[in-house]
């Protein structure tokens, strides 16, 4: 049980640089499945999804080398076909590109069905639908999804998403870079992300064309080969620090971001009244007073994102006026707002929207984290609360946001970690 103490009423002050992409890095790791050689990955961010996926990899016979926090070297060049650790596969979402980056590498794939955050159904059958399209055979039973290739290997195809997904966009991609001919994706997801993988891919040997637009083409080519790469900032960690500058207070300069990929998100905070400057390579966020209304509805990028709409909540609960939030994306994501309640702010959620009511001052209590974005929510939250808040549950938190209490405390922060031992093994190391 990890949770944190956050001592809420301090503005926050000074710089905080942005980390590797989460969802970049846990698409990338299992494409070094794809590679003969060694690949130097830079900007890998420390975090426990990218930890439980080093580890299944290390599992599958991978040669791992950590040159600095950072910085890996990764050679899959021996790696075997193996299923990977159902206790491990358990713990992340993005366990499920192992399928295809084993079917694209060794023909076949068994995997447990993914974890990670729990907040509405998220089917792979868009990823299933794509692996069928290049001549794939895919079975789900038992909790595993066992997929096979026919003789003669996988075969370019022409894939259209019934909506637009990520994971299946990316999942697709790993497939289709080492099968023969020529496969076609459509109605593809346009987030960085993406273009992120399939610019690695493209750097190791691959032939992908339309990344970060609705039709991407993949060639298929024999082999990739190992260099390197350096992944690129995480758009959802800056965001979370914008929003906690907005909704707590103070200046905070965010670096190594890409500004461009903040656009959405600059302007809602620019319409809540904060102050939004941007630099080349970094965005400095103020805020004083009480922050203005605004609606928010998650759509797919350059849409604002999903990943963003518990942080942009608190700055909403704490707004002048009702705001209300749409998510166009799933079906379950408002769990938080009952913490968020306890808390003081005034929330009713109707189907798919939440009219917030802004209050002018949050109380802290003890709240838990529901999944990693909600967690986040609750740090932003508690820090901008009068009194002590203990956020419970939160490893969710780690999974997304490398060193999360360092940065905060550089910032001004008062937040504090602590961690009980799991009374069972406690007990076994007695």
């Amino acid at each position: 049980m990890i949770r944190y103490t956050v001592q809420g009423g301090t503005k926050l002050e000074g710089s905080v640089s942005i980390s590797g992409a989460k969802n970049a890095a846990v698409a990338i790791l299992p494409a070094t499945l794809l590679v003969s050689g060694p690949c130097r990955i830079e900007n890998v961010p420390d975090i426990s999804d990218v930890r439980l996926l080093l580890e299944i990899l290390s599992d599958m016979g991978a040669e791992i080398r950590r040159l600095s926090r950072s910085t890996l070297i990764i050679d899959c060049s021996h790696a075997r076909n193996a299923t990977a650790p159902i206790e491990l596969v358990r713990r992340i979402r993005a366990s499920y590109y192992l399928i295809g980056a084993e079917l694209g590498r060794f023909g076949h794939a068994h995997v447990a069905m993914p974890g990670g955050c729990n907040f509405g159904v998220r089917p792979i059958d868009q990823h299933i639908k794509g692996f069928e399209a290049m001549g794939a055979v895919v079975e789900q039973a038992g909790g595993y999804v066992c997929a096979d290739v026919p003789e003669g290997g996988l075969r370019g195809g022409h894939v259209y998403l019934d909506i637009v997904s990520v994971g299946a966009t990316m999942n697709i991609l790993l497939a289709a870079v080492l099968c023969g001919g020529m496969t076609i994706i459509e109605n593809c997801a346009k987030e960085p992300h993406i273009v992120d993988l399939a610019n690695f891919l493209n750097a190791m040997g691959a032939q992908i064309s339309g990344a970060g637009t609705d039709v991407i083409k993949v060639r298929g080519v024999k082999k990739l080969s190992g260099g390197s790469y350096t992944i690129i900032p995480d758009q959802i960690e800056a965001g979370t620090y914008m929003a906690a500058a907005a909704a707590v207070g103070g200046n905070v300069l965010i670096e190594n971001v890409i500004p461009k990929h903040m656009d959405c998100i600059t302007a809602k905070l620019r319409e809540m009244g904060a102050k939004v400057t941007e630099y080349d390579d970094s965005i400095r966020v103020e805020s004083k007073g009480r922050l203005r209304r605004a609606n928010v509805k998650t759509m797919p990028y350059p849409g604002f994102p999903t990943d963003m709409q518990p942080q942009i909540a608190v700055c909403m609960a704490l707004a002048d006026g009702t705001s209300l939030v749409t998510e166009g994306i799933y079906d379950n994501r408002f769990r938080y707002t009952a913490e968020l309640c306890r808390m003081g702010a005034s929330i009713q959620v109707e189907g798919r929207t939440a009219v917030v009511d802004g209050v002018e001052k949050l109380h802290g209590c003890e709240v838990r984290a529901c999944d990693l974005r909600a967690g986040a929510a609750m740090v932003i939250a508690a820090m901008a609360a009068n009194g002590t808040t203990t956020i419970e549950d939160a490893h969710y938190i780690e999974r997304g946001y490398e060193d999360i209490i360092g940065k905060l405390t550089e910032l001004g922060a008062k937040i504090r970690r602590s961690e009980d031992l799991d009374p069972i093994n406690e007990a076994a190391a007695g």
